[in-house]
C-alpha cells in the first residue's frame, strides 16, 4: 500500500437519478477501481438511438491509474457499457462466471478481446492498487449475483449490487448473511446499497412463487404454452423447464438474447435441462400443441422481439392461434407500458389466452422492498450511508428509510452522476463534479449523436423538411433556375398545390430582395430563405418543417 492519505473519492457516472447505466469510481491517491459499466436502453424521444452509456470522459482521462474494473452480476444495466469501456482501458475485469460468460459474448459482437477477464467466485479477494475487494453472494434476478467489500486504507465500504433477500432461491445459494455481520462487527465506513424498490413496502416475494404459478398453469393448460421473459432471468428459465419437465412437454427456445443465454448458462451448469427436452423450434411441428413450451424474448413488447413478431403475425417460425397460453413473466419497465398493451390486445385478437398480471403470480422483482433493505443496513451497520441504483425518489426515499434506523442525516449524501463524494474516516461531503452524462450509440457511431441531431430528428418527426433548390450565376448573382420546392413528411404535395405555388413566391421575393440589396454571402441568402418562407408556413399551416435551402452556382 502506498503512503497513506485521509481521503478517499466516489464518483458515480451512471446510475444516480435513473435506472441503467450503473457504474461507480473508487478513487484513493493514484489508484482507481471501477464498479460496474452499464447501458441504458432510449428513451421515447431518443429517435434512432440504439443504446445509452456513461461518459467516461474521466476515466479516459486518468486511464493510467486504472487498476481494475468489477462486476457486480451479468444485466445490461451492469456491463453492457464495457465494450465501448474496454477499448479504451486495459484494466482487467473481474466477475463471476456466469457474469463473464454473457459479457464475453458482448465483447465477440463488438470485436474486443476478452483477455482481461478473470473469473472469481464468493469468499475471493482481489488486491488492486491501495484497495482489496472481497466478493459476497447475494440474491438477485440471475444467478452469480455478488456484493462487494472494498477495503480501502481509511475504512471498508460495502457496495451491495442490485439484491433482494431470498429465504428459498431456486439454486439453493442463498445470501451470505453471515458476511455481511462480520463486516458489520468488524466495522464498515459506508454502505451504497441498492435502492430500486425503496419505496415498496414490506419484502420481495421468492422466486419460487412465480415456479408454482407455472405449475399451476401448465397443469390447466390445453394446447401449446409460450412463456416470455427477460433473457437473463436464468432462474425464471429454469422453473419454466422443470414444469414443462413435470408435464412431459418439450422445451424450443426463441430470441437470439434468449438462446446465447440458455447455451451459456447450460455450459457453465447454471440452467439443468434434461436430455431430449430442449428441441428445436423446427421440430416442434413434430409434436402435438399440448406437449410444446416455447421460451421467448419480448416480456417488454420491445418491436423487434420475438414475442411482438408472433403478436403482430411476422414472426417466420410461430404463428398464435386460438388456444394457446401465452405467460408474460415480468413487469413493465416505465415508460414501455404501452408497448406491453399493445403486444396483449394483438395476443388477445388472435384467440390467446394472455397472463400478465403481477397479481397472478407470474413476476416477482430481484430487488429488497423496504423491510430487507432495514435488514442489510441493520446487518451491516455503517458509519455513513449512500444510496444508489435509482431514480432520485428512490435514492431519496432509500435515505429517509436509513434515518428511520437512527442515522445521522449529515452521514448520508445524495449524490448525482458526476458527483465527488469524498470520504475521511470522520466525515462525508460532496466536493466538486467531474465530467459526466449520457453518450448516445447510433449504429457504429458512439457518442457523434448529440442533443442538436436530436433536436432535429425530433422537428423532422414531428412537421416534416422542405428542400428548396436554387440555381445562382456566380458571377451577376443571379437566379439562373428555380426555386424549386421537395417536400417530405409536412403536406402531399398533389393536394396543397396552391400552398407550394405560394410558397416558391415567398422564396422568390427573399432572393429578389437579396439582389436589390447585392447580397453576394450563401449564408445570408440562405437565412432570409429560411426566414421568409418559415413565416410563411407556420402562418398557413401552423407546422414549423425543417427548412433546407440549396443553392448552387454555374
Amino acid at each position: 500500500m502506498s503512503k497513506i492519505q485521509s481521503k478517499l473519492n466516489i464518483i458515480p457516472l451512471g446510475g444516480l437519478g435513473e435506472i441503467g447505466k450503473n457504474m461507480t469510481v473508487f478513487r484513493y491517491g493514484d489508484d482507481i477501481i471501477l464498479v460496474d459499466a452499464g447501458l441504458m436502453f432510449p428513451e421515447d424521444d431518443m429517435l434512432g438511438i440504439d443504446l445509452v452509456i456513461p461518459d467516461i470522459t474521466y476515466l479516459v482521462e486518468n486511464k493510467d491509474k486504472v487498476k481494475a474494473i468489477f462486476l457486480t452480476h451479468g444485466h445490461e444495466d451492469h456491463i453492457g457499457a464495457l465494450p465501448y469501456v474496454m477499448k479504451q482501458i486495459g484494466a482487467p475485469v473481474y466477475g463471476t462466471a456466469l457474469t463473464l460468460g454473457i459479457l464475453q459474448g458482448r465483447l465477440k459482437e463488438n470485436g474486443v478481446s476478452s483477455e482481461a477477464c478473470k473469473i472469481i467466485k464468493p469468499g475471493d479477494k482481489i488486491y488492486a492498487g491501495n484497495f482489496k475487494v472481497e466478493f459476497i453472494r447475494v440474491n438477485h434476478s440471475i444467478p452469480d449475483a455478488v456484493a462487494l467489500a472494498i477495503h480501502t486504507p481509511i475504512g471498508i465500504i460495502i457496495h451491495t449490487g442490485d439484491f433482494k433477500f431470498d429465504q428459498t432461491p431456486v439454486d439453493g445459494q442463498v445470501t451470505e448473511f453471515n458476511k455481511f455481520a462480520e463486516f458489520g462487527d468488524q466495522g464498515v465506513l459506508a454502505l451504497m446499497a441498492d435502492s430500486t424498490n425503496a419505496e415498496r413496502p414490506g419484502y420481495t416475494q421468492s422466486e419460487k412463487i412465480v415456479g408454482q404459478t407455472f405449475d399451476d398453469e401448465f397443469r390447466y393448460a390445453k394446447n401449446r404454452i409460450i412463456v416470455a421473459t427477460f433473457s437473463s432471468n436464468v432462474h425464471r428459465i429454469q422453473q419454466v423447464v422443470d414444469s414443462a419437465v413435470r408435464y412431459k412437454r418439450k422445451v424450443a427456445v426463441i430470441g437470439r438474447s434468449m438462446v446465447n443465454v440458455v447455451n451459456i448458462s447450460m455450459e457453465l451448469g447454471y440452467l439443468k435441462i434434461p436430455e431430449g427436452v430442449l428441441i428445436d423450434i423446427d421440430e416442434s411441428n413434430n409434436y402435438t400443441p399440448d406437449k410444446i413450451v416455447i421460451i421467448t424474448t419480448g416480456s417488454q413488447g420491445e418491436p423487434m422481439s420475438a414475442l411482438t413478431r408472433m403478436a403482430m403475425s411476422d414472426h417466420k417460425k410461430v404463428d398464435i392461434v386460438p388456444g394457446d397460453t401465452v405467460i408474460i413473466s415480468a413487469t413493465p419497465i416505465p415508460g414501455n407500458e404501452k408497448l406491453v398493451s399493445r403486444t396483449i390486445d394483438h395476443l388477445y385478437k388472435l384467440g390467446a389466452d394472455v397472463i400478465y398480471e403481477k397479481s397472478n403470480g407470474v413476476h416477482v422483482s430481484g430487488h429488497a422492498s423496504q423491510e430487507e433493505i432495514k435488514m442489510m443496513h441493520n446487518l451491516v451497520r455503517p458509519k455513513f450511508f449512500i444510496p444508489v441504483h435509482g431514480e432520485y425518489r428512490h435514492l431519496i426515499k432509500h435515505a429517509q428509510l436509513a434515518g428511520s434506523l437512527g442515522m445521522p442525516r449529515e452521514n448520508i449524501v445524495v449524490g448525482e452522476n458526476g458527483s465527488i463524494i469524498e470520504l475521511t474516516r470522520n466525515s462525508i461531503g460532496i466536493n466538486g463534479r467531474v465530467p459526466s452524462g449520457k453518450v448516445l450509440v447510433d449504429g457504429l457511431g458512439v457518442g457523434d449523436v448529440g442533443n442538436i441531431v436530436l433536436r432535429d430528428r425530433r422537428q423532422l418527426s414531428q412537421d416534416g423538411i422542405m428542400i428548396v433548390v436554387v440555381t445562382i450565376d456566380k458571377d451577376t448573382c443571379t437566379v439562373v433556375s428555380g426555386p424549386d420546392i421537395v417536400s417530405r413528411g409536412f403536406v402531399y404535395v398533389r393536394e396543397a398545390e396552391g400552398l407550394m405555388e405560394t410558397a416558391k413566391e415567398k422564396v422568390q421575393q427573399a432572393l429578389d430582395k437579396c439582389e436589390q440589396s447585392n447580397v453576394s454571402e450563401w449564408s445570408v441568402i440562405k437565412s432570409a430563405v429560411r426566414d421568409s418562407l418559415g413565416r410563411f408556413l407556420y402562418e398557413k399551416t401552423r407546422r414549423r418543417p425543417m427548412i433546407l435551402p440549396i443553392i448552387m452556382e454555374i
